[in-house]
């Protein structure tokens, strides 16, 4: 499994270490430090579409207005943190979020 997010969201790292502890093995990604090259952003776009950008955080409203009204690769591109997060990808299988849903489902494998 990899977990696409950033060492400092305390989601990704409850995510992270639930998932280690019931024996996955985990590959976390740091996307401020090792950016999302085009391929993965596309696919991970074409899975999640606006979804990927968190709108709520403050990175986000930090945005300037150009880049709100910007496609979701280009604000992603410009300011990782913005990306919604963590992403969990299983196999060909992708979750955005970290929930009881997902954390069950990712258990279950």
């Amino acid at each position: 499994m990899i977990i696409y997010g950033l060492e400092t969201c305390p989601l990704c790292q409850r995510a992270k270490k639930t998932l280690e502890d019931n024996g996955k093995s985990i590959s976390f990604r740091d996307i401020r430090s090792n950016p999302l090259n085009d391929v993965e952003l596309n696919e991970l776009i074409n899975e999640f579409g606006d979804r990927l950008v968190d709108r709520k955080s403050n990175d986000y409203r930090s945005l300037n207005v150009w880049l709100k009204n910007s496609e979701v690769d280009a604000q992603i591109s410009s300011q990782p943190k913005v990306m919604a997060r963590p992403i969990i990808r299983n196999n060909n299988n992708f979750y955005l979020g970290w929930d009881d849903e997902i954390k069950s489902q990712l258990l279950q494998f």
